[in-house]
């Protein structure tokens, strides 16, 4: 669950002479606000979502240094935006996440890259890359190596990743060329101290206003300008980051006492390589690595000089580099061949090829490094002993689980109001049979595991009703398309909505309007029923829709099931040709907890009558069928011995997490299967009436029950 940093902030505006003390994001956005950027925006994505989020809690500190806040509808926009550094010395950062955020932004990068840049321009990336990833397997060093962009990977502590941030600017103005900074999630969520400076108010901003524009056809992306850039990008841009790298020392080498070996490694993998040496006994008593490290702050463009000068003398070299393809590991074997150096370089051979650096997939690789190379100095049999007995208290970790640990895979949050419209095409598939269904990217997503496996298809974020454009014509019965109103604002409309207008295609679209890019911390869109000053955005799906001539429109309330089936079943059924929208309208069900929350919380403290919804199940009903279960995979609906001694099979059962959403019920109403369901309302600060109507209908039930007994 996100959080909100208004405390955390403050921190903010400590100036010299000061510590700073908290988490990486925080760290970055200080460090961007000691760099003088005249502009920051982007757009939201794990695990780099909560920089936009302390950006809207510090807009005030930006409003006093007269920094531009943009909150980005896309990757796209947030890229373009670094546009203002093109032609005047403004330095801006942007943020999103990354590989997916890096391809939507990619049209403007390019044309960025290829400009050239005068003010320090900066993308802020979160490396989503391994096994906690949310998205598919890409690394960001292809695209930096594609488009002539530097990129930097701090080690994650907060005076390296602060101290590239600042420097990061000044790479970027010295060799006019924009800078990607990727930060994994552990660099993110990191937590450290390190010294401040005073706030630097920028050259220009809206408080001191450029007077006069630029305008200069060198740095316009068209013939013949662009063929002087790529000259220009060689030439001069290369080889003047390559300068400013060695000079001002971005990459760390540490030393060691093992000489015939070292380590080179991605900055962003160096604490796990510490760890990892630490735990085979190869680290001094002060926590320093016997073995030397080359730490690459900046994993593009590399310096040959600083490869050879870490090498020289060395007999082998452990290259630590996440992910495939093994771009460093090719680059220092040619750095080292041109020298005519002849260090062997191990990498891929004793890590994966692909797949998260975890601690302890690196532990097995640097063991694999020393058994390989058995460096004097270092007794190799030890090392190995001191594995096999890590290795051998995992395993025996799983013997006494006497089983593997069982999968737990990603679902709906209870009370999702996402989860009843799966439910509901479920349970209408049983009457017009299954159909393709083009899913997209978000909550809704977790459709396509179980309980429902619903979703063929998952192309990219907005791009649900896109990709039904080639499958829909094929197919014997209508496409169902997703889309989440975040998706909707950032790429749906235009790609989706627009493209089935203009093709008249046949389909059936419905987009999740939950208020919130939920799925992200729930930030504010264009629809949403506030923007982040607390103010009506004045925008809206529906007026959008009809703007580009969507006539079958429907709006229906998720948690209405029986509802949601009906207008699905016309939908699919209808002899009306053309674009069919549905729009699934419930607020996301924990942005809603966490506004109505202190609300209660104050009634409460007040006295005033606060009625609670909850839902539970009749033990005596229950046939045991589990069907509800199967139909909604509610977190908060599970199974419980049988109170009966004569019935077998448990029963179903609502837990304490329930937060009477009335999904259970409605879809056991809609699917005909039992009335075991009850609606209870727990009411707080009772009034006279209410005690009144509870010993009224304790009387009752009790004779009722008296009589039947």
């Amino acid at each position: 669950m996100e959080r909100s940093f208004k405390k955390e902030v403050q921190s903010l505006r400590l100036g010299d002479g000061e510590t700073f003390h908290g988490e990486g994001i925080l760290a970055v956005t200080k460090a961007l606000l000691q760099s003088g950027v005249s502009y920051v925006g982007g757009y939201q994505g794990a695990p780099i979502s909560h920089l936009m989020d302390v950006l809207v809690d510090a807009e005030d500190i930006l409003d006093d240094l007269g920094v531009h806040l943009e909150t980005c509808t896309s990757e796209a926009a947030a890229a373009a935006m670094l546009g203002a550094s093109i032609n005047y010395p403004l330095r801006g950062a942007a943020t999103w996440k990354a590989t997916v955020g890096t391809n939507v932004a990619s049209d403007a990068l390019s044309n960025l890259a290829s400009a050239g840049v005068k003010g320090g321009a900066m993308i802020v990336i979160g490396e989503d890359y391994g096994e906690g990833a949310s998205i598919i397997q890409e690394r960001s060093h292809a695209f930096a190596m594609k488009s002539q962009m530097w990129l930097l990977d701090p080690r994650p502590n907060l005076p390296t990743i602060t101290r590239m941030v600042e420097q990061g600017f000044e790479l970027s103005e010295h060799s006019n060329t924009p800078v990607m900074l990727e930060l994994r999630i552990r660099a993110c969520h990191v937590h450290g101290s390190f010294p401040t400076r005073d706030n630097r108010r920028p050259q220009f901003s809206r408080n001191q206003v450029i007077e006069h524009p630029d305008f200069d056809f060198s740095r316009i992306c068209l013939p013949p300008s662009t063929y002087a850039q790529e000259k220009h990008k060689i030439e001069f841009r290369l080889p003047a980051a390559i300068r400013f790298i060695a000079e001002n020392g971005l990459n760390e080498t540490f030393d060691g006492d093992v000489g015939e070996i070292g380590i080179i490694c991605q900055g962003g993998l160096y604490n796990s390589v510490m760890r990892g040496l630490d735990q085979l006994g190869l680290t001094d008593a002060d926590g320093n690595s016997r073995l030397p490290i080359l730490a690459l702050n900046v994993t593009y463009p590399l310096v040959p000089d600083e490869i050879t000068a870490f090498c020289a003398g060395k007999k082998a070299v452990l290259m630590v580099e996440e992910g495939q393809p093994d771009f460093l590991e090719q680059a220092v074997n040619v750095a080292l061949r041109k020298a005519d150096l002849q260090t062997r370089v191990f990498g891929k051979d004793v890590l994966p090829m692909a797949g998260e650096y975890t601690s302890e997939v690196v532990l097995n690789g640097l063991g694999g490094f020393i058994a390989g190379t058995r460096p004097a100095g270092v007794d190799a049999e030890a090392v190995a002993a001191r594995l096999a007995a890590l290795m051998a208290g995992k395993t025996r970790a799983a013997e006494l689980l006497g089983a593997a640990m069982p999968t737990r895979p990603p679902s709906f949050c209870t009370g999702c109001p996402e989860r009843p419209v799966f439910s509901a095409i479920k349970i209408l598939e049983k009457e017009i049979g299954p159909t393709h269904m083009a899913a997209d990217i978000g909550c809704h997503t977790f459709s396509t595991l179980p309980p429902f496996n619903l979703g063929n298809t998952v192309l990219g974020y907005g791009m649900g009703l896109a990709s039904a454009a080639g499958v829909a014509p094929n197919m014997g019965k209508r496409v169902i398309s997703i889309m989440g109103d975040g998706g909707f604002w950032h790429n749906g409309l235009t790609n989706g909505v627009g493209s089935a207008m203009f093709n008249k295609d046949d389909g059936v679209l419905m987009i999740m309007k939950n208020g919130y890019t939920s799925a992200t911390g729930w930030q504010f869109l264009p629809s949403s029923a506030q923007d982040r000053t607390g103010k009506d955005p004045g925008m809206s799906i529906e007026a959008a829709l009809k703007g580009l001539g969507v006539r079958w429109l429907r709006k229906v309330r998720t948690y209405h099931v029986a509802e949601m089936i009906k207008v699905l079943r016309e939908a699919m059924t209808s002899k009306d040709k053309g674009l069919k929208v549905i729009i699934a309208d419930g607020e996301c069900q924990l942005a809603r907890q966490r506004r109505i929350r202190p609300k209660i919380a104050a009634q409460l403290k007040r006295g005033e009558r606060v009625v609670r919804t909850r839902f539970g199940v009749d033990d005596e009903t229950c046939t045991g069928d589990h069907s509800c279960i199967r139909l909604s995979g509610c977190p908060s609906l599970t199974i419980k011995p049988n109170p009966d001694p004569l019935r077998t099979d448990p029963v179903a059962h609502v837990d304490n997490s329930c937060v009477g959403c009335g999904l259970c019920g409605e879809v056991s109403h809609a699917a005909v299967l039992c009335p075991s369901f009850y609606k209870a309302e727990i009411v707080q600060n009772p009034r006279w009436l209410d005690r009144l109507l509870d010993r009224v209908r304790r009387a009752v039930i009790g004779r009722l029950a008296g009589a039947a007994a």
